[in-house]
C-alpha cells in the first residue's frame, strides 16, 4: 500500500510540513509513503489543444503533446494507492500549479473517455491506455488559508477527484492557519488525515468519507449556482440540480433521485456530457467548412497581432 503527499507550497513552508505531517500519520499504519513538491517540477499549462482527447477516440492511447514532467508526476500518482494534496489557498480557491494539474488532467485522464479507449482499442488492436488510469483510489485534500477567505478551495480541490473518479476521504480547510505548525489541534487533525487515508486505501472498496460534510448531500460541496428562479440551485461540483432550504435555521440542498444519473462525478452523467459534447463537435465541424465561418476567422486574425516580449531582452 502506497501513499503520496504532494504539496502546492514553498519549500519547508506549511503546506510542505503538513503534508509530511499526514505522511507520518500514514506511515504509522502501514502505507509505504513518498513527498513530492510541485514547485520542483516543471509542469506547463494546458492549452486545450485536445490532442489526448482524438488519440483516446481514435484507440490510440492518450499522449499528451506537451513535453514536461508532468507524465513524471502521473506515473507517481498512478502507482499509489492513495493520494494526498496540499495546496496553500490564492484568491479563496487553490493556488494555480494546483488549477494546471487539475487541467491537464481533464479529459485525458477522465475515467469514461478511457474506459471507452480501451474498448476501442481492443477492437481495433489499437494502443490501450495505461490500465492504471481505470483504477480505484482514495484521495484527501488539505487547504491552507491566511485568513477566512478560503470558501473555494474545497471545490476546486473535488474537481480532481471527480475526473477519474477518485474516492474523497477527507477534503479539510485550515483558514486563519500563518502559524499553523504551532497551533496542535490543527497538526493533529492534519495526522489524523494521513491515517484515515491509509485506512482508506488499504480497503477502497469499502472506503467512506470522512470529512466535512458539506451541503450537498451527494459530494459534500458547499458551493452552489443559483439561477434567477431562486429556487433552483445547482451544485458548483457535481452538478446536481436542485433547491436550497432552510429549515428551522438549518441549511440544506434537496434534489430529485434521478438527479443522481445528471451527477458529473458518475459514469452516466458523464455519458451525458459526452454525448453533449460529441452534439457541439460535430456542429462545429460542420459549421467551418463553411466560407462564412472561414471569413469571420480571417477577420479576427487580421484584426491586430497579438503583442510578445522581445527575444534575448536581458542579454
Amino acid at each position: 500500500m502506497k501513499i503520496l503527499g504532494v504539496s502546492s507550497g514553498t519549500k519547508d513552508g506549511n503546506n510542505d510540513a503538513m503534508c509530511r505531517e499526514a505522511l507520518m500519520g500514514a506511515q504509522e499504519n502501514g502505507a509505504e509513503i513518498e513527498f513530492v513538491r510541485l514547485l520542483d517540477l516543471d509542469i506547463k499549462h494546458c492549452t486545450g489543444c485536445i490532442s489526448c482527447v482524438m488519440s483516446l477516440m481514435k484507440g490510440k492511447g492518450n499522449k499528451c503533446a506537451l513535453k514536461d514532467d508532468f507524465d513524471w508526476l502521473l506515473d507517481k500518482i498512478l502507482e499509489a494507492d492513495g493520494v494526498l494534496f496540499s495546496t496553500p489557498v490564492f484568491e479563496k480557491g487553490a493556488a494555480g500549479i494546483f488549477r494546471t494539474i487539475t487541467d491537464r488532467f481533464g479529459p485525458r485522464m477522465d475515467r469514461l473517455h478511457n474506459i471507452v479507449s480501451t474498448e476501442i482499442a481492443e477492437k481495433n488492436n489499437g494502443k490501450i491506455p495505461d490500465p492504471r488510469i481505470l483504477k480505484d483510489k482514495v484521495v484527501s485534500y488539505v487547504g491552507i488559508g491566511g485568513s477566512d477567505w478560503t470558501n473555494r478551495i474545497q471545490c476546486d480541490h473535488g474537481l480532481l477527484a471527480m475526473t477519474m473518479m477518485w474516492k474523497v476521504i477527507d477534503n479539510e480547510v485550515f483558514p486563519w492557519s500563518k502559524g499553523i505548525i504551532m497551533e496542535d489541534e490543527k497538526v493533529a487533525r492534519a495526522h489524523e488525515i494521513g491515517v484515515n487515508l491509509a485506512k482508506a486505501a488499504r480497503d477502497i472498496e469499502s472506503a467512506e468519507y470522512k470529512g466535512d460534510p458539506g451541503i450537498c448531500p451527494h459530494c459534500h460541496s458547499r458551493n452552489f449556482y443559483l439561477n434567477n428562479n431562486a429556487s433552483e440551485a445547482i451544485c458548483c461540483l457535481c452538478g446536481i440540480k436542485g433547491e436550497i432550504k432552510n429549515t428551522d435555521g438549518k441549511i440544506s440542498f434537496v434534489f430529485p433521485e434521478e438527479q443522481l444519473e445528471h451527477a458529473h462525478d458518475t459514469i452516466s452523467g458523464k455519458k451525458i456530457h459526452m454525448d453533449d459534447i460529441k452534439k457541439n463537435e460535430d456542429a462545429l465541424m460542420a459549421s467551418r467548412k463553411s466560407q462564412e465561418y472561414k471569413a469571420r476567422v480571417e477577420k479576427y486574425r487580421n484584426f491586430i497581432n497579438a503583442s510578445k516580449p522581445e527575444t534575448n531582452k536581458m542579454s
